[in-house]
């Protein structure tokens, strides 16, 4: 990733003129120049306010970054050191060209800006009294009036990230991306538990979750120094989720590449931030860890030796129906033994479950043959059923003709 130096101008600016501070009043703009070619990994940031605690401190910065559709995006951004904790484009991009604007204008509203006054981004705040744009010691940004009532607050804003003091409410979530893929992760309070999600579409599939013992309902929940709270209705704690280490936890993470959930401290030594907890301490049970068809297992000896000849398909048995259905995708089935089915990993000799690519051709002949064989099966069974009905009434007959 390149930081170029003619965006190093704009710190200096902004240092010059004191708007590097702890808040921004009505009627501040700032703009951000964009390459005018695309640049692969391209990042423009201009820090605009930071708070004035110990190392390390939370910045808030106006940046411009290269994306994989060779486009440029424009955000607003809250930094935890070198971490990104929130962004303003983190469920929509704002893509822009030439200039990217920051203004809190008169009326008090937020918003970012592109050429000809194209609004990407706002906080939607006109008209209720704002005075100023404030960067809380939490990492809170907050637009207030002049009595510092809260008109709108990042916090309300959830992203991939929560920091030490941040509440979410039941029925919120985190959400992270990966890289140029269809599936997303969330982490999703539920009145009764918290559950980690692999999302696809409108379909979505649980891989990890913690509920409070004795049924216990869930209000919210809060990052504090020792880990992950739970809360009831009455500002109870009921469970909590704790850090092994000694140092005070400093934000919670929902990883975008492998979907797992982390807390994370702050090493004086290392000087960066490490994870204290995974929820999923083995990637076998992360959701993404086999590839399509894949086989993933605790052992490296059976996975290893299935890898050579074997493929792996699920089937899922419903007791309620007695049916049974096998699955076309496997990515990270367990077995389970809830609800009204069984789902199984199943591993089967190689080309004994046909792509859609190798094997086309045997499975028509396979596909030829079985439809032959039923052919076959039916005539013969239809043609015994007659030879019987006619050789039935010939013997009825006969009986009637002696009789008379």
């Amino acid at each position: 990733m390149r930081l170029y130096m003619y965006m190093l101008c704009c710190f200096i600016h902004f240092w010059t003129y004191g708007y590097c501070d702890s808040d921004i009043q009505i009627g501040y703009k700032v703009s951000l120049a964009v390459p005018p070619k695309y640049i692969v990994g391209f990042i423009g940031r201009a820090i605009l306010m930071e708070t004035n605690t110990m190392e390390p401190n939370f910045k808030v910065a106006l940046s411009v970054e290269a994306e994989l559709n060779q486009k440029y995006s424009c955000s607003i951004n809250v930094f935890l050191g070198d971490v990104k904790v929130w962004n303003s484009g983190h469920l929509s991009h704002f893509y822009t060209s030439e200039k990217c604007f920051l203004e809190l204008t008169r009326n008090g509203d937020l918003q970012l800006e592109g050429p000809k006054k194209r609004i990407g981004w706002r906080t939607g705040t006109s008209g209720q009294g704002v005075e100023r744009l404030q960067l809380l010691r939490t990492g809170n940004l907050v637009l207030v009036d002049a009595i510092d009532n809260i008109k709108w607050q990042s916090f309300n804003f959830p992203t991939d990230v929560m920091v030490w003091g941040q509440r979410l409410d039941v029925a919120t979530r985190l959400t992270s991306f990966p890289l140029n893929s269809t599936y997303w992760y969330s982490f999703e309070i539920q009145y009764n538990k918290i559950v980690l999600y692999l999302n696809s579409g409108k379909l979505k599939y649980s891989y990890w979750e913690f509920q409070p013992t004795k049924n216990r309902n869930i209000t919210f929940l809060q990052v504090g120094s020792r880990g992950l709270e739970l809360f009831n209705d009455k500002h109870k704690k009921i469970a909590q989720i704790l850090s092994p280490r000694t140092e005070p936890v400093q934000f919670l993470a929902l990883g975008n590449k492998t979907g797992n959930l982390a807390l994370y401290y702050y090493s004086p030594d290392e000087k960066k931030f490490e994870a204290a907890y995974r929820a999923i301490n083995t990637s076998c049970d992360l959701p993404l860890a086999c590839n399509p068809y894949g086989i993933c297992t605790f052992s490296d000896e059976c996975s290893s030796l299935c890898l050579g000849d074997c493929n792996c398909v699920a089937a899922l048995y419903h007791s309620t129906v007695q049916e049974c259905f096998l699955y076309g995708l496997v990515r990270g089935v367990k077995q389970v033994e809830e609800g009204n089915g069984f789902s199984y990993l199943v591993k089967v000799p190689k080309g004994t479950y046909v792509s859609h690519h190798k094997n086309s051709g045997l499975r028509k002949w396979i596909l030829i043959l079985v439809g032959v064989v039923d052919c076959l099966v039916v005539f013969l069974v239809l043609g015994g059923i007659a030879y019987y009905v006619i050789w039935r009434r010939r013997k009825n007959s006969l009986g009637t003709d002696n009789t008379s």
